[in-house]
């Protein structure tokens, strides 16, 4: 077979092995591969039809399968698919719409009515009338002869710390370079069964939506409101059979902190990846002990290199006092550590995390300013332009020669003379008894550290724990309880939300 350039090979492919298995489905419904193939086609040949040929879609639909056909079917068109949803804030939706200027987005009897909201004057077709469009053969395989494997697949919006998202334009190259490491790292076959948890906006869902195509596996979307009740959610896991899942981290925190696995056990489930933030460790060692034969998987990655550039296969024990890798780069992938004079920081450095290779994305849509800064010629490089993409994230490799992660960069602040990374006091709070999660802010103006955290302790217990276990100038000065704590779309702590929290309670205090 020749080598693979388009990600919809893999549903031409599998469609012909598995033709009425499910490929794709939710808490009451599922699609057979056919039925996904048939649908995607007839999606592609409307679009091109109308003129949409290498543009920007919108989808704009709730979270469904049907998304996710009408993703296949955007591609199928040669465009490639933008996805944006009901739950994004208003304002946010209304930048992207801005910057892309589509001439097309797709709803369906949910969102219809949402996208007039916007100004926004140009095609809008519901996803119900156009699938019953006839696949036309001789114009999707005249699209799929024409495609190269530097075309754009999806345009996924950041959010940029600066508040203003970023379109990150993925190709069909990276995206399949990203699905073959990934899939093999996890040991994806026929046989998986995915829970999928992360909003299908984010390049997240990827590790999902692909990889199911490409072995004839099964993606179940769990119904958000289940990560709310998380009794509920493994009684899903269970129902379903699922038996593996590529979460955030607050997904499993919250079911290990309530001490859920004391009274049920997901028991299909054998393959377990997390990422978006690091797992405290008092909250995975329970996970580790209620699942022992399961196989923990940490992931590191940006959006910017398609999803997850590194991984740890956890293949020891830990103690409370431990840091889980993110271990090794996929193959293909070459991870540089820079230090602050742009060379290679030295074993046990901390340096800059700095990713090459196939799996780097196209740069920012409509912003070659911001691709400029971030996607940069390797400095360690002087003989032929060669890209590397900064991820402003520091790390440094432990005495096994294992890739750790330590905090952004931009979570490195001067204090009382010491430069303190605020990860290493959120990972202090985190091996308390009792903390479910913990997040730390500075205060610039007033020179404060500020801690806000999730778990049944008192905040002059917090302070204690502090005091004992880190040095005075990494105590927290100011000690926040939250019920809940805020996330960001993709399932990052939302720090943003807790400076705004914090300068908001500032004031009011004046």
């Amino acid at each position: 077979m020749s080598r693979q350039t388009n990600i919809l090979e893999y549903l031409e492919n599998i469609v012909n092995i598995y033709p009425d298995k499910v490929c794709y489905a939710n808490e009451s419904e599922g699609f057979t591969f056919k039925q996904v193939y048939n649908s995607a086609r007839a999606i592609g040949t409307f679009l091109y039809s109308q003129g949409h040929y290498k543009k920007p879609v919108v989808v704009f639909m709730k979270k469904h399968p049907k998304m996710i056909i009408t993703f296949l079917g955007v591609v199928y068109a040669g465009d490639y698919y933008v996805p944006i949803d009901e739950e994004m804030p208003a304002h946010r939706i209304e930048l992207i719409f801005k910057n892309l200027s589509p001439e097309a987005v797709i709803c369906d009897e949910s969102t219809k009515d949402k996208v007039k909201t916007f100004n926004y004057d140009k095609n809008v077709y519901l996803y119900d009338d156009i699938v019953k469009t006839t696949p036309d053969d001789t114009v999707l395989q005249g699209v799929f002869e024409r495609a190269i494997d530097t075309d754009p697949i999806y345009v996924v919006f950041t959010s940029g710390s600066t508040g203003v998202p970023k379109g990150v334009v993925a190709c069909h190259r990276s995206v399949i370079d990203y699905i073959e490491s990934f899939s093999e790292v996890l040991g994806v076959n026929e046989n998986t069964i995915f829970g999928n948890q992360t909003p299908l906006y984010v390049d997240a869902s990827l590790k999902e939506i692909y990889p199911t195509l490409k072995f004839g596996a099964t993606a179940y979307i769990i119904p958000k409101e289940l990560f709310m009740f998380p009794m509920k959610l493994v009684e899903f896991l269970n129902e379903k059979k699922i038996n593996t899942v590529c979460w955030v981290v607050p997904a499993f925190t919250m079911i290990s902190g309530l001490g859920v696995l004391d009274k049920i056990k997901p028991e299909y489930l054998h393959t377990i990846a997390f990422g978006s933030e690091v797992f405290p460790m008092k909250q995975f060692l329970i996970w580790r002990k209620a699942l022992p034969e399961a196989k923990f998987i940490n992931l590191y990655g940006p959006t910017e290199a398609t999803g997850m550039s590194c991984y740890y296969i956890v293949d020891r024990e830990f103690s409370e006092d431990d840091v889980i890798p993110i271990g090794r780069p996929f193959r293909n992938t070459d991870i540089i550590l820079l230090n602050e004079e742009n060379r290679l920081a030295d074993p046990g450095e901390p340096g800059e995390i700095c990713i090459r290779g196939t799996s780097l994305t196209l740069g920012y849509y409509r912003d070659f300013e911001r691709t400029g800064e971030a996607f940069v010629q390797n400095p360690l490089n002087d003989l032929y332009p060669e890209l590397i993409y900064r991820t402003g994230d520091i790390g440094k490799y432990n005495e096994r020669g294992e890739l750790v992660f330590i905090s952004r960069k931009d979570h490195q602040i001067k204090h009382m003379g010491h430069r303190i990374e605020l990860g290493e006091i959120e990972a202090a709070i985190g091996r308390m008894s009792g903390i479910v999660n913990a997040c730390c802010i500075f205060d610039n103006e007033k020179k404060k550290i500020v801690l806000y955290y999730v778990g049944d302790c008192s905040k002059a217990e917090v302070v204690n724990f502090a005091r004992e276990k880190l040095p005075r100038y990494m105590i927290p000065h100011v000690v926040e309880k939250l019920d809940v704590m805020p996330l960001t779309t993709n399932g990052k702590i939302n720090r943003l939300l807790l400076k705004e929290k914090y300068m908001n309670r500032k004031k009011e205090s004046k």
